[in-house]
């Protein structure tokens, strides 16, 4: 199992950079959707790290406030090598307040702490808005064509590296070489371990289909039988004919193409989107029986990323490229179409 492999919808960049130098060449800040009450019993806090994992800092936060770590929730987990902007949540009733201007974690400053009457659950995000520095990066006409192509035509919705894990020791990633120790039976006692083993497994399915659809010529050609995902929300219905009506969806992206996160029970697409599917999922039989077997039911995730309020500026040799993106979606997948990146951490990102 390898995961240098998979096309490139706008064929492989030429251009190159270097990423990760330091924490603040990778920014990420949460978008959350809606905007905390003021009043409630939950607290949320917006909090910036740098240099720190989302669960380490969970972990102090409720050292801090004298509180069992299930009392302390974040919407999703950010990378340890980036200054982060994200959310906590608190679950505190009564009046008590804390002055978290004393939260004595290094690299962690609160920066704004509002009640809310809900609890933050994993998953809620709107979306993250990242800026992003490369060094070392020659700019042509070339380059910054190939900016503006990814910004109109997507991207690839790929797995970032940082699902597969720590590649310091094995390219492959630290989740995947797990997961590969699953497939020949081995168990894996540590529960954090094992999923992010089960996890790296199926998104590395998704993204073999993702990479034979474009290689077949059919990225964002609508296919008979396509699982066409709806904008803004987990729906999905099969597209059994396309006509203008799905073209329009798709030029006004209304809906998106979907590939499927396998799991147990049958493909939701039928006629030329299932026969496409089920030719690759057929080449890796131990993994599609490893998922189902686990138990995971089957899902859908759009197979095209686009970014939102792209912007980009040069420093010298430097290039700072901006964009926001929906939730779940990596910003190495953006990066993977413009240019070939070498990262110095190379390490995970939790």
């Amino acid at each position: 199992m390898q995961i240098n492999q998979w096309h490139y919808l706008h064929s492989e960049p030429e251009a190159r950079g270097t990423f990760k130098q330091q924490p603040e060449d990778f920014i990420v800040q949460e978008i959350l959707g809606y905007k905390p009450l003021g009043e409630g019993e939950h607290i949320y806090l917006w909090v910036r790290k740098e240099g720190l994992n989302t669960a380490y800092l969970a972990e102090q936060i409720a050292k801090f406030a004298q509180l069992p770590l299930r009392a302390v929730t974040y919407a999703g987990r950010k990378d340890k090598h980036s200054v982060s902007e994200q959310w906590f949540g608190v679950h505190k009733p009564g009046k008590a307040e804390y002055d978290w201007s004393k939260l004595g974690v290094p690299g962690a400053t609160v920066l704004k702490a509002v009640r809310h009457n809900k609890k933050l659950r994993t998953g809620v995000l709107k979306g993250n808005k990242f800026t992003i520095l490369l060094r070392d990066v020659i700019k042509t006409d070339a380059l910054e064509k190939r900016i503006e192509q990814v910004n109109v035509s997507g991207a690839p919705n790929y797995y970032g590296p940082q699902r597969f894990g720590d590649s310091r020791y094995d390219p492959k990633g630290s989740n995947l070489v797990l997961a590969e120790k699953m497939l020949e039976g081995e168990t894996i006692r540590n529960r954090n371990k094992r999923s992010m083993a089960i996890s790296a497994l199926r998104s590395w399915l998704f993204n073999e289909v993702l990479s034979e659809r474009i290689a077949a010529g059919y990225f964002n050609q609508p296919l008979e039988g396509d699982v066409m995902s709806l904008a803004g929300n987990a729906s999905y219905f099969v597209s059994e004919h396309i006509d203008e009506t799905i073209n329009q969806r798709l030029a006004d992206r209304d809906i998106y193409i979907s590939a499927p996160l396998w799991g147990k029970g049958e493909l939701a697409s039928t006629d030329s989107a299932l026969a496409l599917e089920k030719s690759v999922i057929s080449k890796h039989p131990k993994v599609s029986k490893t998922l189902a077997d686990l138990g995971l039911e089957q899902e859908r995730r759009p197979i095209i990323l686009y970014p939102s309020n792209l912007t980009w500026t040069w420093q010298q040799n430097n290039l700072r490229i901006a964009f926001d993106l929906p939730s779940g979606t990596f910003a190495t997948s953006i990066l993977r179409e413009i240019l070939h990146i070498e990262s110095i951490d190379t390490g995970s990102s939790e």
